[in-house]
């Protein structure tokens, strides 16, 4: 007759498959949210269970022995069905709740979602939105946060995702600017202009404008005199007649329609389908992130339809 797993032993499992996949007891502890000395004392009971280490400890490093490495994989299997078992029981209350925790680059998360909260709440008053903004990666395993809105490909085995709306990426200038300078009608006669162009902050790289010529994407690196790292700066920047900038047309849309600015080579712009929600595989039967899914793909999908039209 096979021995009756203790509730020790599981939690052990548990703490184990957790540490192992991060690297250290502190982010183990943060995502189960437990204390690092919780997460270090039941990986110990199970270690003396067992009759091996499972890990191979310095002051700085949290790394798997070679019995650990064999044993990972199943223990990440427990983990997943307790997981799976939790989310279960959460969908059985079927009315969306608790507290969503989204990340999201700051433009992102400023001109399109932070909109659309209010209308959630309205029909899901029972979950509170944690939205947290930062254009630096962040690892939402890690950190906890059961859904993040990213522009880019960014594939992550370890998460599921859906691809939002497309963005329409256009130039931009003030009418001041365009009146004094005049207005290209092609992307070889910018130079010579003044240009705006954005810095990211993940990586510290210049953004390359992309355009549609001839049936063809190319890509300029253009020679820039203002160089921002938030896309809001750049656009404050480009209607204070700073030059010509290049945006995705929902940051832009606004001011578009109250003639701050006006879209340039139009005909070159360039659409773009890299507008993803990721979330942890452990999350995908949480009602409220179902519920707020569906809402950020119809809140997407008008900002986007909307914009288009403005940079024609």
């Amino acid at each position: 007759m096979k021995e009756q797993i203790s509730l020790d032993r599981l939690t052990g499992l548990i703490a184990f498959a957790r540490a192992g996949s991060m690297g250290s007891y502190t982010a183990a502890a943060r995502s189960l949210s437990i204390s690092p000395s919780a997460v270090s004392k039941s990986v110990q009971r199970l270690e003396r269970h067992l009759g091996i280490s499972l890990f191979t400890r310095t002051t700085r490093t949290l790394r798997l022995t070679a019995e650990g490495r064999e044993l990972h994989e199943r223990a990440l299997r427990v983990l997943h069905d307790v997981e799976e078992i939790e989310q279960v029981a959460m969908t059985a209350r079927s009315e969306p709740s608790g507290t969503l925790r989204v990340a999201a680059s700051l433009p992102i998360g400023v001109h399109v979602i932070a909109p659309a909260l209010p209308a959630f709440r309205r029909s899901h008053p029972k979950v509170t939105v944690d939205l947290r903004l930062n254009d630096q990666m962040v690892d939402i395993i890690e950190e906890g946060i059961d859904v993040t809105v990213r522009i880019g490909e960014l594939p992550d085995s370890r998460l599921l995702s859906r691809k939002l709306a497309p963005l329409r990426l256009c130039c931009f200038a003030s009418p001041a600017y365009l009146a004094k300078r005049g207005t290209p009608m092609h992307p070889s006669e910018l130079e010579g202009h003044d240009l705006v162009n954005l810095r990211y902050q993940s990586t510290g790289q210049t953004f390359r404008w992309p355009f549609r010529v001839g049936g063809q994407e190319i890509e300029m690196v253009p020679t820039a005199g203002i160089v921002v790292d938030v896309s809001d700066a750049l656009i404050a920047a480009v209607s204070a007649g700073g030059g010509i900038g290049m945006s995705a047309s929902f940051l832009t849309a606004s001011r578009v329609t109250r003639g701050e600015l006006v879209p340039v080579l139009s005909a070159f712009a360039v659409e773009r389908h890299n507008i993803t929600a990721l979330w942890p595989e452990s999350r995908r039967a949480n009602p409220a992130l179902r519920a707020f899914l569906m809402h950020l793909r119809d809140a997407f999908q008008e900002t986007m339809t909307a914009s288009a039209g403005m940079s024609i």
